[in-house]
């Protein structure tokens, strides 16, 4: 035997599935006879042609797959479609760079000197890619950071990164003395 509320379920949904047979019978019954009654909407049947045809689906495919239908233009937002454990190992560099200490990218140069004066150390650096040597004090401004230290044989930089993952937006670069 059946508890109360299993007994009470089953009588309302047989009582739902009763009044849904009959009700909707009746309702078409009334809508034949009555020209008052609001007519229903006809449900399509199955075999009806559907908006789409199978070939067009498939060639639209077939364009995306090749590259050919949609490109993503993320303006200047992070791509969602590229992958964020992919981080980049050079600094993105648009154009050209300008000529002297703003051109510098902090992983390209080498400190060949440090020198100490009045108005504070100074260290020399040279490109690895130019033959010229620069001088440079804290607060410089190079390409891809600045220089924010320089102690004993060491300076430390601040250097811009473009990484999504990382949780600042730059890092401390410390290089040491390149005799």
């Amino acid at each position: 035997m059946t508890s109360t509320p299993q007994r009470t379920l089953a009588l309302a949904a047989l009582f739902v599935a009763l009044f849904l047979v009959t009700g909707w019978q009746s309702t078409a019954v009334l809508a034949q006879g009555s020209e008052e009654a609001p007519a229903r909407q006809a449900l399509p049947a199955l075999d009806d042609e559907p908006d789409t045809n199978v070939d067009d689906i498939l060639k639209d495919e077939s364009a995306m797959l090749a590259g050919e239908g949609y490109h993503y233009d993320p303006g200047d937002r992070r791509d969602p479609f590229k992958s964020l454990l992919e981080a980049r190992d050079r600094p993105l560099i648009q154009g050209l760079r300008p000529e002297g200490i703003p051109g510098l990218l902090i992983d390209e140069i080498d400190i060949t000197g440090i020198f100490v004066t009045e108005d504070g150390p100074i260290i020399q650096v040279q490109s690895a890619d130019r033959e010229q040597s620069y001088l440079l004090r804290v607060g410089d401004q190079l390409y891809d950071g600045d220089v924010i230290g320089i102690s004993g044989n060491e300076a430390i930089f601040k250097q811009i990164v473009d990484d999504p993952t990382a949780l600042k937006p730059f890092r401390d670069v410390v290089k040491k003395l390149n005799p």
